[in-house]
């Protein structure tokens, strides 16, 4: 075996080398955590309640559309939050309440509340209560990848997110999130089962901007949510179950305490 002998020369040009592609996968290596930070903040309103109006459009492959409208009030620094329905007629008065940790929905045709969770479906359709209130990207989930991507026009990371360790009470235990770069804020995100069958894509439609008292916050305009486990081939064509919402009439004025309380639902089922 022949030996190949370096002069000093070239071994301090290979060492340079060497050096210098290491300091390049260093550089390379950008470290998003305060984005994703910053995109958990961007659903969360710490500071004030959160109030608005909701329509969701419920379309199953083959089907009619169905369509609910409700109130939403949020106190996100208590972690409590209240959704009335308003219609259809025949679902007006039922309504969902979190306080104490505990999900409540109250029915009332037999004036009992009963207790649920965070996963549960919202009126039969593909989102659940949990997509009603902050999203906690950062602090219940580890970063396993992160990339500089495109999103339309859009330019965001894409993370991978994996639940923590000792985290019960979350819906998905894996996740990919898009982010926009310029300013934090979600705009697309797919759940994931523990297997990584992918469950559910949401896309948001734009934001709205709401000036208030306590700051400048963004609200989603649109959020459009695919379960992509209901799915039926018509003419051909493979269609996805979707739920559409709107959120309307955006507002960041304090309620009071009774909001976020059974009786308020009691008392307003019959109105």
């Amino acid at each position: 075996m022949k030996k190949i002998f370096l002069n000093n020369s070239a071994r301090t040009f290979f060492a340079g080398f060497a050096f210098f592609t290491l300091a390049a996968s260093f550089a390379t290596a950008k470290d998003w955590s305060e984005l994703l930070k910053q995109a958990e903040a961007n659903t969360g309103f710490q500071k004030t309640d959160f109030s608005a109006n909701y329509k969701i459009v419920q379309k199953k492959p083959g089907s009619n559309s169905s369509s609910t409208e409700a109130r939403l009030f949020r106190r996100d620094a208590t972690k409590q939050w209240t959704i009335l329905v308003d219609g259809p007629a025949r679902e007006k008065g039922k309504g969902y309440l979190q306080t104490d940790g505990i999900v409540w929905f109250y029915d009332p045709a037999d004036h009992r509340f009963t207790s649920t969770s965070a996963g549960d479906k919202f009126q039969n359709t593909n989102a659940t209560t949990a997509d009603f209130a902050p999203q906690p990207y950062y602090s219940s989930y580890n970063i396993e990848k992160t990339e500089e991507v495109k999103l339309g026009k859009l330019d965001c990371v894409l993370f991978t997110l994996a639940i923590k360790k000792g985290e019960k009470n979350l819906v998905y235990p894996r996740l990919k999130l898009w982010v926009t770069k310029s300013d934090g804020l979600p705009r697309m995100k797919e759940d994931y089962s523990a297997t990584g069958e992918k469950m559910r894509t949401t896309v948001i439609g734009g934001y709205q901007v709401v000036e208030a008292s306590t700051g400048t916050y963004s609200v989603p305009k649109t959020m459009t949510i695919q379960d992509e486990i209901k799915k039926a081939v018509i003419d051909g064509k493979t269609q996805w179950e979707r739920t559409m919402v709107a959120i309307q009439n955006p507002s960041f004025v304090k309620v009071g305490d009774n909001i976020y309380t059974k009786p308020y639902l009691e008392t307003n089922s019959s109105r």
